[in-house]
């Protein structure tokens, strides 16, 4: 599946910002070190989501493969390796990756981690069992998000769990006003979506038969994300 140009250049901007700009304070923000009160309240937040998507897995994971789609710095893909998944954790950020293999336990159990850099819609990364994508679509558009999950739903057996920014007067004006500033002020802007419109789209079999099922809004102080689960019937 080809990519679309806004596809395109958002993650190359994407991958400027995270692999230079902000990797210390990701670093920081992903890490048990103090933070300020603004910081706290997204790595809470993010706490919280993390364990909501690791929720809607299956409790043993033994034998299947999952993409951690976005990785970060890979606590997600090491608590799933952990219920015994073999995870393939990919990131558009050099850095973060080398910092997650930098994290990465001694032991995972019966499970095993292979970090990639890379695009998570990449078809030569195979198939798998369950895709997860945690704050890794929030800043693009929803013909992206869309275009993103209708190829990723074709290599999907069970289930894709991602997140997204709800739409919201608060977010929708910070989206706004955003655009104001010089990109050069200001990181990549999150981009707020209506999820009723990504459950239609599902409705309309636009992710390969996959239909949407659980969702979740976790909101804390200056983080607020909706996490949904497209299952395949």
């Amino acid at each position: 599946m080809a990519d679309t140009a806004s596809w395109r250049d958002r993650r190359s901007s994407l991958e400027t910002y995270f692999n230079r700009t902000a990797v210390e304070a990701w670093s920081r923000l992903t890490s048990d070190a103090p933070v300020g009160r603004i910081r706290a309240t997204v790595r809470a937040g993010r706490d919280e989501m993390r364990n909501t998507l690791l929720s809607w897995l299956p409790e043993d994971l033994s034998g299947r493969r999952i993409l951690d789609a976005g990785c970060g710095t890979g606590a997600l893909a090491v608590e799933a390796a952990k219920r015994g998944a073999d995870v393939v954790a990919i990131d558009i950020a050099p850095n973060l990756i080398e910092l997650a293999r930098e994290r990465l336990p001694s032991t995972l159990g019966q499970g095993r981690i292979e970090f990639r850099v890379g695009d998570m819609h990449d078809p030569a990364l195979g198939t798998f069992d369950h895709v997860v994508a945690m704050d890794s679509l929030i800043h693009y558009s929803e013909a992206d998000v869309a275009h993103v999950l209708s190829g990723i739903a074709t290599r999907t057996r069970h289930s894709i769990l991602f997140t997204i920014a709800p739409w919201t007067l608060p977010l929708a004006a910070m989206h706004r006003v955003g655009k104001l500033f010089p990109k050069s002020d200001r990181s990549p802007a999150i981009v707020p979506l209506r999820p009723e419109r990504l459950r239609g789209r599902a409705a309309q079999g636009q992710f390969d038969a996959l239909q949407a099922e659980r969702e979740k809004r976790v909101s804390r102080g200056f983080y607020i994300s909706q996490a949904m689960e497209l299952t395949r019937p």
